[in-house]
């Protein structure tokens, strides 16, 4: 990763018919918006509702979205599974793809787990998969799944299976973990991406890689235009843009607000369906939300375009 330029993913959100089954055509038009804005697609991410999905339903999408010709190279699913058989399969697809790596989420079911057992699940992954192509970017987020990954257990990682532990998610949301952990592994083959566009600037400054963030689906060109030009006079300026975006989000739970937001925009009402235990954002809510949006000039160019079927 040049230091001329960051990097943003988006954990892409997934479209549900009112049968709640994966909109595919719809799922591949959002990717197209998002990659003709910069942004990398973190596919089967949190924010994709990837885990109240089957591994078929991800299979079908990944392969509509590369033969609807987006660029493996920009395509980042994510893989992590309480099983391993599950995340070896979703690994292998993605890898027999192209795409650029994956996002693993650590085995989140037990609590309390070592970091002995953690480094034999990576390690069967791994072991299994067997292809030296695997890029495997970790997914730290302790407030989900309450397994967090250590420092040791990624220096442990990457001496084992050096270059293909490529990289981490952090979306602990404390910057002095993800501080710590550009300090220690940053320019080592090694990319930290923040899970957030709010602490954007700070990684990197610190020498991380970018962000890998939720409202990537929903202010694209902005957060990459920070990425691109961080070294700018008007970084700052921008950054705290941004996070005025991120705070009128983060008032609602973010998946369905996002959702709501993007129906919005797109003028396609079905954007709002959400798979259980999720639900919609209220019409009232998702009517204050895009209020407060449209205050602040906030625009998704081009998306009712990306969505005319």
């Amino acid at each position: 990763m040049s230091q001329a330029s960051g990097d943003v993913w988006s954990p892409v959100i997934t479209p549900f018919g009112a049968d709640l089954a994966p909109d595919t055509p719809r799922f591949v038009a959002h990717c197209q918006w998002l990659s003709s804005n910069g942004v990398g697609l973190a596919v089967f991410g949190t924010n994709s509702e990837a885990n109240s999905m089957t591994v078929a339903e991800k299979q079908t999408l990944l392969t509509a979205l590369v033969d609807g010709g987006v660029a493996p190279s920009r395509i980042m699913p994510g893989t992590g599974s309480c099983t391993i058989d599950d995340c070896v399969v979703l690994t292998r697809e993605a890898v027999d793809a192209g795409c650029a790596g994956v996002l693993m989420l650590p085995p989140f079911y037990y609590k309390g787990v070592s970091d002995e057992g953690l480094f034999r699940y990576y390690s069967e992954v791994i072991n299994r998969t067997a292809n030296s192509r695997l890029r495997i970017y970790l997914y730290h987020i302790p407030p989900v799944t309450h397994v967090p990954l250590s420092y040791e257990l990624i220096e442990r990682l990457r001496d084992a299976f050096p270059g293909i532990i490529a990289g981490i998610k952090d979306s602990g949301g404390d910057w002095a973990h993800t501080k710590g952990l550009t300090e220690r592994f940053a320019g080592q083959d090694f990319a930290v991406y923040a899970g957030s566009e709010r602490f954007l600037l700070d990684t990197l400054r610190a020498g991380g890689a970018g962000c890998i963030s939720a409202t990537a689906n929903v202010n694209p060109a902005a957060i990459v235009e920070l990425a691109r030009h961080w070294q700018a006079n008007d970084a700052d300026d921008r950054q705290q843009s941004l996070n005025v975006i991120r705070d009128l989000f983060e008032k609602y739970p973010l998946i369905p607000a996002m959702k709501a937001a993007t129906a919005y925009f797109s003028g396609k009402d079905a954007w709002r369906h959400v798979r259980p235990p999720l639900v919609e954002l209220e019409e009232q809510r998702a009517s204050e939300l895009v209020s407060s949006l449209k205050a602040t000039g906030f625009q998704m160019k081009g998306l009712d375009e990306a969505n005319h079927g």
